[in-house]
């Protein structure tokens, strides 16, 4: 995305200010703080605060003050413990605060996490600027016919391009629109004397979905990491899912103990119902099982399967 002068201007100055702290601090996070990640075609993250380290975990879960003499080893094994078991109020002692720039019909899926404090631009107080996300040919895809929330095949030749034309002239015509009804321009300024033009706060019902909002969200690491295991997965929404894959870059430089243990236990890992366990069990002895006998469903039986690499 095209940042501003005082866009840059106001990030180097941010970068720039070192302070001085008692509380601990994590340098590869400190390395990207503040500083943009780009996302989509107009979207990006940014690490604006954070608290805590994997120190702060294992401290919380000892209760205990400072670092002590416990060796690295030892912390990890003790983080591993207790996601293994889902002992998450340790995790939630560490917290991080991010700027987000992402299209409307993403936000309106991100926001329904209600574990986070947000706080988002405001079209009532300011006019959106003229962003619109349009998604790359490789992400037009048909409906899927066996997920209802899914993508299916990609479109392909003319019907791929009027798709996009469609796309890119709706979220012009309206925002052109929005910006008559305004009356006034990007930067606020009014274009006709003689008109008093309608209220922000009614204007921005004409635009389309795909405009940028921005928001500072911030949340903690046992959150985020539940926000992460739905939206970094590879059945989530491509759209969101991008913005997921950065976030856990993040916290790979934040927290790396607790990055590990969430990729072993959470994004490698899978629970296993009662009835799934027996039939592993079964399987591991040789004995023949079938979906019939297993007492699961034939989805939870495929999925299973697919897990363990056994034809069905």
């Amino acid at each position: 995305m095209e940042l501003t002068a005082q866009q840059k201007q106001d990030i180097e100055a941010a970068r720039s200010a070192l302070s001085e702290t008692r509380r601990a601090t994590v340098p590869a996070l400190e390395e990207v703080l503040y500083e943009l990640m780009p996302v989509l075609d107009h979207g990006f993250v940014r690490v604006i605060d954070y608290m805590g380290d994997d120190a702060a975990i294992v401290q919380a879960a000892r209760v205990s003050y400072g670092k002590g003499t416990k060796k690295v080893s030892d912390d990890a094994g003790l983080i591993n413990y207790l996601l293994r078991h889902r002992h998450t109020t340790p995790f939630e002692m560490c917290e991080i605060k991010y700027h987000i720039k992402v299209p409307i019909f993403i936000a309106r899926q991100w926001i329904r996490h209600r574990t986070a404090n947000v706080n988002e631009y405001s079209a009532r107080y300011s006019v959106l600027d003229r962003e619109f996300y349009i998604p790359s040919a490789d992400q037009l895809a048909s409906q899927s016919t066996q997920n209802h929330q899914g993508r299916g095949d990609l479109l392909e030749g003319e019907e791929a391009r009027r798709v996009l034309e469609i796309l890119k002239e709706d979220a012009t015509r309206n925002y052109d629109h929005y910006i008559e009804m305004l009356n006034e321009n990007e930067e606020g300024d009014i274009i006709d004397e003689s008109k008093s033009g309608l209220a922000r706060e009614l204007a921005r019902m004409n635009l389309t979905l795909n405009m940028y909002t921005q928001w500072y969200w911030k949340i903690d690491l046992h959150n985020l990491l539940h926000f992460l295991s739905l939206r970094a997965d590879a059945h989530a929404q491509y759209e969101i899912r991008v913005y997921a894959d950065v976030m856990l870059e993040t916290v790979k430089r934040w927290v790396p103990i607790a990055h590990n243990a969430f990729i072993q236990y959470r994004v490698g890992g899978v629970g296993l119902s009662a009835a799934a366990l027996a039939v592993v069990k079964k399987l591991l002895a040789g004995e023949s099982v079938s979906q019939e006998d297993s007492g699961m469903s034939k989805r939870e039986w495929r999925e299973l399967m697919a897990t363990l690499e056994q034809d069905v």
